[in-house]
């Protein structure tokens, strides 16, 4: 799909009270998840928004993790259509993605039904800190949503494959790395086998992306960000880790008018491949 298909990346609080009201409320999702935090689902029974369905990215939103593949290979189709079903989406269905990391899980969620052919997801700006701030209630425990019945199909948005990225000719594409800037230097690396980043690419932290309060920027402040980087005249590929944050750094290009390219394997897969080179600084 063209960047002009694309609706609006997010919603704020108000647009969603006012939807969940209206007489096709959105499928909300609850994408709790933070790297080095496993507690995603105690923090949706502690509070969560009024019907929201807990995701697990770990098992719902990918398929297990191999060296091969990375750390969070992108799931069979089979496997998100039946997870989203369990969410309880219809064809049709209007969704909304939240959590309490900047959006940076939540994106993922948005990407993958995306690209898995849904056409409204939206990131609720400033997630559940937002609804918070707003005075908005909070329910406790957990949820039975009704079985849906999406049908997925696959590919609608860009994906590129390992060698497709080692194969990038730097005068036509850019390569973003959305990691923070001392993972993209290789100054510490928590979780991948060698610290650095994929010759070439641009350091571009998706922290770069949110206000202090977790919010997107305002789409001609991104745009300039981007643009300063050279994603206006270039195809643009993203990646992180991964591939969880790349898809943040998607959904603010994608506010800021410019189509992007996923590569899932990211550099846990990357760094994990031998034969690959590894830049430091």
């Amino acid at each position: 799909g063209n960047i002009e298909d694309f609706p609006d990346i997010q919603i704020t609080v108000d647009d969603l009270v006012e939807a969940m009201l209206s007489s096709r409320p959105p499928v909300v999702l609850d994408v709790r998840w933070q790297l080095g935090d496993s507690a995603g689902h105690d923090h949706y029974r502690a509070g969560h928004l009024p019907g929201s369905v807990y995701v697990d990215l770990d098992t719902e939103l990918a398929a297990p993790p191999t060296p091969e593949a990375g750390r969070h290979p992108l799931p069979a189709l089979a496997d998100l259509q039946a997870a989203a079903r369990r969410w309880g989406i219809d064809v049709g269905s209007r969704v909304v993605v939240y959590d309490d990391w900047e959006g940076k899980a939540a994106a993922r969620a948005w990407w993958l039904l995306r690209w898995a052919g849904l056409t409204d997801v939206r990131i609720l700006d400033g997630g559940i800190g937002a609804w918070k701030a707003a005075g908005m209630r909070i329910s406790t425990g957990d949820a039975t949503p009704r079985v849906g019945t999406v049908v997925l199909t696959e590919g609608h948005l860009p994906t590129v494959t390992i060698d497709q990225v080692a194969a990038l000719d730097p005068t036509q594409a850019l390569l973003l790395d959305a990691r923070a800037t001392e993972r993209f230097t290789g100054e510490t690396e928590p979780v991948d086998p060698r610290p650095g980043h994929i010759p070439g690419a641009v350091s571009a932290p998706t922290g770069d992306n949110v206000d202090a309060d977790g919010r997107f920027l305002p789409t001609a402040q991104l745009r300039d960000h981007f643009e300063a980087l050279g994603a206006a005249d270039r195809e643009v590929v993203v990646y992180c880790g991964s591939g969880v944050t790349a898809a943040h750094q998607i959904a603010a290009l994608a506010d800021a008018g410019i189509e992007a390219t996923l590569f899932p394997g990211s550099y846990s897969q990357w760094s994990s491949d031998a034969s690959r080179p590894v830049a430091l600084g």
